[in-house]
């Protein structure tokens, strides 16, 4: 693993090493490709977003400054590139699991049960944030699952971190009713088979 800046390999681009964009590519191919994932919730379309992604982060590398973290930047083209893609086609279908791309091996049976379960908590999470609008969706995964500050979101989505925090609030408050009205009846079922 490189530990060389993205700095670094900005500089290298714009002095002419286009193949230092490679690494950049490498480095965030993943974030940008679950991110499309998420928002478009189609796994070609997607893939499409991502590749227009980068396409418009080579063009426009000249334009960062450096005021945010590189990942932020990028993240903000990644999320206009999305939303986008969902003017253009208009739709908002099709659940994509969250372990479609993050699938590991187990070794061990008790692994294989607590991964079981940790699968079916993403599982009914994921299921329960399609549910929401996918800006809100968004919001609520580059908080809780990308580990992104208030201020950071706010550069991402062009709020203010203040914007983003009631939005978060709000967006949470929607998925707490989800989770419950989709839980709810598993609940029952459950104890409806075990009485």
């Amino acid at each position: 693993m490189s530990t060389l800046t993205d700095q670094h390999y900005i500089d290298k681009i714009l002095k002419g090493e286009t193949s230092a964009f490679a690494v950049l590519v490498d480095r965030y191919k993943n974030m940008i490709f679950t991110l499309a994932l998420k928002m478009v919730k189609n796994r070609e379309e997607a893939e499409e977003v991502a590749q227009d992604t980068f396409i418009k982060i080579y063009s426009s590398l000249t334009k960062f400054k450096g005021e945010s973290k590189f990942s932020t930047w990028i993240y903000k083209i990644a999320y206009n590139t999305c939303l986008d893609r969902l003017k253009k086609n208009k739709k908002e279908d099709l659940n994509i699991s969250i372990d479609d791309f993050s699938s590991h091996l187990i070794k061990t049976m008790d692994n294989a049960l607590s991964a079981l379960e940790e699968n079916e908590r993403k599982q009914t999470i994921q299921k329960c944030l399609n549910l929401l609008p996918c800006d809100e969706n968004f919001l609520l995964t580059l908080f809780y699952f990308d580990d992104h500050s208030l201020e950071e979101i706010g550069k991402v989505m062009n709020i203010s971190a203040n914007n983003a925090k009631v939005k978060l609030f709000r967006s949470r408050q929607k998925l707490a009713v989800i989770l419950r009205q989709q839980l709810e009846p598993e609940i029952i079922e459950c104890y409806e088979r075990e009485r």
